[in-house]
């Protein structure tokens, strides 16, 4: 069967729109929602601060943390409340996602922990996670190397196509989805993972796509983080 159009109509490299806030958890230390069509991801960051159990302090760096989950009421199937198999596992390639991006070196013996919600789910948590925890790291000061930037691209029945949603992952004939992330300015990829199967022309096919996709991503980081900060600035300055 041919995929020839999608069911929401976007044309095959095309990301659902997206919308970006910073700030808007005031007790953290920096907070972040970053919406993907109708998936909604919400962080917030909390540190540097002293890490227990002691055992697990590094005098050269700071540990990161990352707690990942799905609220029971973002899906419509009945889902039991707290942490689960899947949440522990993306919030370790979370974490592994942003790493290479963060500068922890003067945060010895210091933890950082990131609580990322997934408030509404449509496909594409883990990426709409990474790129709200982005901008959340930003916002608490963190230093960085770069923003990181997340997309799923995926193969639809015959068809690669970027930020599958729900309806797609769906699709009867199966869906292959690969998430993927990287930092925009170099494009290193510090996320790649494949569910599913696909050629080695349809990864690079895919892989290309996505860097696309990545940038575009990149821009809304930088158009939310410039709209905060200049709101601050301008506070300042009444």
């Amino acid at each position: 069967m041919t995929y020839a159009k999608r069911f929401d109509g976007r044309k095959p490299d095309q990301i659902r729109e997206m919308e970006a806030k910073i700030g808007i958890i005031k007790r953290a230390d920096g907070s972040a929602m970053f919406r993907m069509g109708k998936t909604i991801a919400i962080a917030a960051v909390y540190g540097p601060r002293e890490l227990f159990p002691a055992f697990l302090q590094e005098p050269a760096r700071g540990r990161l943390k990352v707690i990942y989950d799905l609220l029971s009421f973002s899906v419509t199937e009945r889902k039991k409340p707290g942490p689960s198999r899947r949440s522990t596992e993306v919030s370790m390639v979370t974490e592994n996602s942003l790493e290479p991006a963060l500068n922890l070196t003067k945060f010895g013996y210091t933890g950082l922990d990131i609580y990322i919600y997934i408030t509404q789910a449509d496909a594409g948590t883990r990426c709409a996670g990474i790129n709200a925890a982005t901008l959340a790291l930003v916002d608490a000061g963190i230093p960085m190397k770069d923003l990181v930037a997340a997309v799923a691209v995926g193969k639809v029945s015959d068809k690669i196509v970027v930020d599958l949603n729900k309806e797609e992952e769906d699709h009867p004939d199966g869906a292959t989805d690969m998430p993927v992330a990287m930092m925009p300015r170099t494009g290193k990829i510090t996320l790649l993972q494949l569910d599913g199967s696909m050629t080695k022309d349809e990864i690079k096919q895919a892989l290309e796509m996505a860097k696309k996709a990545c940038q575009e991503i990149n821009k809304v980081q930088i158009k939310a983080l410039k709209e905060k900060y200049m709101e601050a600035e301008k506070w300042m300055t009444t």
